[in-house]
């Protein structure tokens, strides 16, 4: 696989308020094609975050459960031998690779929070190598080759925002992509990036009529987020066709999935800064200025004319239009 990874560096940012922050923070996301060996997958992240932060890089995230290929195209109980504990030994590396480089990194991981219970889990390594925090995913799909219900409890955690050494920030996953209040209920916490660490893509034999407009889909909702919220959007997405085994060692699908890359970066004005290529292994790393989150709030205040009294539906399925009662 052809590696595009830039060899330059870029600057880092400058020292700011509080003496610790920047108000420019070089963010950088990761995409690879992954493999049926966990350890083959740990080490190839590592590589990748390793280049990210040499070129400057200091909020860093992968894509979504980037240790084994995407198994939830199948429910097999089998997989579930693929998850760990947090901590455990994928945030031990990645603890030391945060502090070796001073680097905050977002990593998504397959979690055995107890025995039965499991989690699609994102974990905040602050720069001196302790967790910050985790946010597991709240909206879980079910749909063909998707089958995380399967797998996943939902989360838990609520939507959650960290102040960490260079910026708020908030993480979702995936799926929770494609709501607008796991976005905004992030950004009212004060985050200036959202990170998406995300598995998606393509049935290939839907590629040809529906191809278009999905990728379209999911770029538009997460550039929207940008806008509505005025913050940074970042989502790592994994590439790749991937055709899980069963245990006889057959393809459970002829086609399997075909993951789209294509991982991005959008400033708070919804405009993507920088875009990786559809089916290679890359790192992006970006100069994110923070400055231009007060910029955007304070221009489009869509924060301050919010209509917190007429809201208060949004907590029900689903409203009646005509009585207005719940159905």
């Amino acid at each position: 696989m052809k590696n595009l990874t830039r060899k330059t560096a870029v600057r880092p940012a400058r020292s700011g308020r509080n003496g610790n922050r920047g108000r420019v923070v070089n963010v950088g996301i990761t995409q690879m094609a992954c493999t049926p060996d966990p350890r083959e997958n740990l080490d190839r992240q590592v590589r990748l975050l390793e280049q990210a932060a040499k070129q400057g890089g200091q909020i860093l995230c992968t894509q979504e459960l980037f240790r084994s290929q995407y198994f939830c195209q199948i429910e097999d109980h089998r997989f579930f031998k693929l998850a760990e504990t947090i901590p455990g030994p994928s945030t031990d590396v990645l603890g030391k690779l945060a502090r070796k480089h001073k680097a905050v990194i977002v990593a998504s991981l397959f979690e055995k929070r107890a025995a039965g219970l499991y989690h699609n889990t994102a974990v905040i390594i602050e720069t001196d190598g302790s967790i910050k925090g985790i946010y597991r995913k709240m909206h879980i799909p079910d749909d063909p080759l998707f089958y995380e219900k399967f797998y996943f409890t939902p989360g838990d955690t609520g939507f959650r925002a960290w102040d960490t050494t260079y910026g708020k920030i908030g993480v979702l996953i995936c799926w929770d992509q494609w709501y607008p209040e796991g976005a905004r209920l992030t950004a009212l916490q004060g985050a200036e990036i959202l990170f998406y660490p995300t598995a998606i893509g393509w049935h290939p034999a839907e590629k040809a009529e529906y191809g278009h407009a999905q990728h379209d889909s999911w770029e538009l909702i997460q550039r929207s987020h940008a806008v509505a919220n005025g913050c940074y959007v970042c989502a790592p997405n994994r590439t790749g066709l991937e055709k899980i085994l069963d245990a006889n060692g057959k393809p459970v699908n002829d086609d399997g999935i075909e993951f789209w890359g294509q991982s991005f970066i959008a400033s708070p004005n919804g405009q993507i800064v920088k875009k990786a290529s559809s089916g290679e292994e890359q790192v992006l790393v970006v100069p994110c200025d923070l400055e231009k989150v007060e910029f955007s709030r304070t221009h489009w205040p869509f924060l301050r004319d919010r209509r917190i009294d007429a809201y208060g539906d949004l907590t029900k399925r689903f409203v009646d239009s005509t009585t207005g009662s719940v159905r």
